[in-house]
């Protein structure tokens, strides 16, 4: 009994002396006042602007299909190259029932419309060289006969259209089932694979995208910037970009379009920014879809005295600006800071340029954070 009791004496003094050592330490910084000295020094600031966005290519186009009917053949893979007027699909048609039926008795109904418009034409000609018939009669049953004679070929384009998905060879036409590249480029996507149907591009109707080219030789970073910068923008303004993909590797380029309106994007108002991308021999690989940040440099400053921006006090609404420092008269060890008036530069968030007002190697006060209670 009598050895629990010494150990529970031993216990409470133990107690006692840290919460005697813990008091009196802060005790000891309370006197302090918990004031730190930092130095000003010489460094560099960029105040930038940021945009958020993508890497893209400058010209990308759909290709689509000019008839309606079923991918028989793909020709090439996302990735591959082409060249302007490559054959890329090839379209086999797949009519209903109803629409062979409707161009076979168009093309018999435009038959029998040119085979008498002929008769007649011919008759006539007759009656003009007998003097039965004037020459006027005679010219207005050619212009008939001609206008059966495009009709029916008309008709004919569209059956062979509708059954074969081409046109007859001629000249002047090829055909239609071949999907060929409208321009050189890089397949990006490809929507469609044999056996899938395709609705044709119309007037009224977009059409089924089959693929999708691009020229992956002139990429641009594509963006938007908060409106609260855009007003320190100007086209020609050096931009870099990091790329996330790529986090070793610092893209350049410079601001080549700045959107004239903005869009609302999730309760923010957003411009857009294009930037054309600066391409150095041996430099990264860039794909189009990279997401990216580009940092846009407003004003940079190199060798210059800066001090931490949370130092700094304004007063009269932000005109005046002040930092406090150590007071040499003060007598004592006690650390006594007093104001002085200072002359702000350039800032990025965190750092502030001192333009007048302190040298390097000068010591500020900086005062410890206010306790909530």
């Amino acid at each position: 009994m009598g050895k629990l009791l010494k150990t529970l004496l031993v216990l409470v003094l133990l107690a006692g002396a840290a919460t005697g050592v813990y008091a009196y330490s802060r005790a000891g910084k309370k006197a302090a006042g918990g004031m730190k000295l930092i130095d000003a020094q010489l460094g560099s600031i960029t105040e930038k602007a940021v945009a958020v966005g993508q890497i893209q290519p400058r010209q990308k186009f759909s290709v689509k299909s000019k008839i309606s009917g079923i991918v028989k053949v793909c020709r090439v893979e996302v990735g591959d190259r082409v060249k302007a007027g490559d054959p890329l699909f090839e379209i086999g048609p797949d009519p209903t029932p109803l629409e062979l039926t409707e161009v076979d008795r168009r093309v018999e109904s435009s038959q029998a419309t040119y085979q008498r418009a002929q008769l007649d034409f011919a008759r006539s000609e007759e009656m003009f060289r007998q003097g039965i018939l004037p020459k006027s009669d005679v010219d207005g049953k050619r212009e008939t006969f001609e206008l059966a004679k495009i009709a029916l070929m008309k008709a004919e384009q569209d059956r062979d259209l509708t059954r074969k998905g081409r046109l007859a060879k001629t000249e002047t036409t090829g055909s239609e089932s071949i999907i060929r590249a409208p321009a050189a480029g890089t397949i990006l996507t490809r929507a469609v694979n044999p056996g899938d149907p395709v609705v044709p591009l119309t007037s009224y109707q977009p059409g089924t995208e089959l693929a999708t080219v691009a020229d992956m030789g002139e990429l641009i970073f594509k963006g938007t910037v908060d409106e609260i910068d855009v007003g320190k923008l100007h086209v020609g303004l050096v931009a870099r970009i990091k790329v996330g993909a790529l986090p070793t590797d610092v893209v350049t380029g410079k601001v080549s379009r700045i959107a004239p309106q903005a869009q609302q994007k999730e309760g923010a108002t957003l411009f857009d920014v294009e930037i054309e991308l600066e391409r150095k021999e041996g430099g990264p690989t860039l794909r189009a879809g990279y997401s990216a940040n580009a940092d846009l440099i407003i004003r940079e400053k190199k060798d210059i005295v800066t001090i931490p921006e949370r130092l700094v006090l304004f007063e009269d609404s932000g005109k005046k600006s002040f930092v406090e420092i150590p007071d040499e008269k003060a007598k004592g060890s006690k650390l006594e800071p007093k104001k002085i008036e200072v002359k702000l530069g350039i800032s990025d968030g965190m750092n502030v340029e001192v333009v007048s007002g302190l040298s390097k190697g000068d010591k500020v006060v900086q005062r410890p954070p206010k306790e909530i209670s």
